[in-house]
């Protein structure tokens, strides 16, 4: 009863706008997410958070980035990107290499494979966006919402002591 309560009472600390703002952009998120997904996977066979780690990549200089470098562009616990890492290895999408000066670091490289299977999910990728995002938006909220995340980033990046736009996972 004293769990129900404080939660009761806590959301009238938040007007009805910004309970909806935060609700909002949850479900949001939750529902574009996971739509995204289930339309690469079913075009595809690749989930989005595997289309993520190769777009990173893919858009990266040579094609690489040292592995606590992708885990902070996709937002994925080490774990978790070891996990997904390994899986695209597999399929031959990417590779792990050592780094020549330094053998304990380790990059993450896109492969031609990945290169072309990329390049085959882009254009599902973008389509399903507008349809879902930015096909339902005026320009000027796109640039309000720009200029949010943005703000929202650059907050986060300040608190973790990084002008980055991601946090360290």
């Amino acid at each position: 009863m004293i769990a129900r309560a404080t939660h009761e009472e806590g959301w009238p600390e938040l007007s009805p706008e910004e309970r909806a703002a935060w609700a909002g952009f949850i479900r949001a998120h939750a529902t574009i997410v996971k739509e995204l997904d289930a339309e690469l996977k079913a075009s595809h066979g690749l989930p989005l958070s595997s289309f993520d780690v190769l777009a990173q990549l893919g858009l990266a200089p040579d094609g690489r980035l040292q592995m606590f470098e992708l885990a902070k562009a996709v937002h994925l616990s080490r774990s978790a990107l070891t996990r997904q890492v390994d899986r695209l290895e597999r399929e031959g999408l990417m590779e792990r290499q050592r780094g020549e000066r330094d053998p304990r670091q380790v990059f993450a490289r896109i492969t031609e494979r990945g290169l072309e299977r990329l390049a085959e999910t882009v254009p599902t990728h973008l389509s399903g966006v507008r349809e879902r995002f930015l096909g339902r938006l005026s320009r000027t909220q796109i640039e309000q919402l720009a200029g949010v995340w943005g703000q929202l980033l650059e907050t986060e990046g300040r608190r973790s002591g990084t002008s980055d736009e991601c946090a360290d996972t």
